[in-house]
């Protein structure tokens, strides 16, 4: 089980990578956003709540991928543009997320963090997974990271995400805060780099 100890040193790692990585990333992030701006028309960043160390909600920022058109029914249609594809598949809309592991919501590996009905959900000893910071990598991320085309093959894409992807997820989350390493993150996040 991670102790207080593991999760101070955790952070002090986390902290140092992000301050390491910002100064080289924060230009191409910057275009990112401008291109996601002039792409979907609406600020390029974009946020949204979710569930992160015991329990405790906090926005998440990305790079925006989604772009809102009117339908001739004169409805509003939400889709994912070609560059918008582009940058979910590569995980490049994720790099605001580096402010998030500053900001000491997130932490580079741990959970993905989930929305509302979910990991605030957990009951039990399911909940030791909220002791850790959601992460931008991790063991159940890697083993899902085509967790959108899995769920496009289902009939019932929303019934088999809650039985079988989730349940799943959870037991692997479980399994990552019951056997913290640090060498484990160290590997997550090689293997992160190696699979992108």
């Amino acid at each position: 089980m991670i102790s207080t100890t593991q999760l101070r040193i955790k952070r002090i790692f986390d902290v140092i990578l992000v301050l390491l990585l910002l100064p080289l990333l924060i230009t191409p992030i910057i275009l990112l956003i401008l291109i996601a701006t002039i792409d979907t028309q609406q600020w390029g960043v974009f946020s949204q709540c979710r569930v992160g160390q015991y329990g405790k909600l906090f926005k998440i920022y990305k790079i925006r991928t989604l772009k809102d058109s009117i339908h001739p029914t004169r409805a509003i249609v939400t889709k994912m543009s070609s560059i918008g594809k582009y940058l979910s598949k590569s995980k490049l809309n994720e790099w605001p997320q580096l402010f998030n592991v500053l900001l000491g919501d997130m932490s580079f590996v741990g959970p993905r963090p989930d929305l509302k009905g979910f990991a605030d959900e957990l009951k039990g000893e399911d909940r030791i997974i909220l002791k850790v910071k959601p992460g931008i990598t991790g063991p159940a991320t890697l083993k899902y990271k085509n967790e959108e085309s899995i769920l496009a093959k289902q009939k019932d894409p929303v019934f088999y995400n809650r039985t079988i992807i989730w349940v799943d997820k959870v037991k692997i989350n479980k399994n990552y805060v019951q056997n913290y390493s640090f060498y484990l993150d160290l590997i997550l996040i090689l293997k992160s780099t190696i699979l992108k």
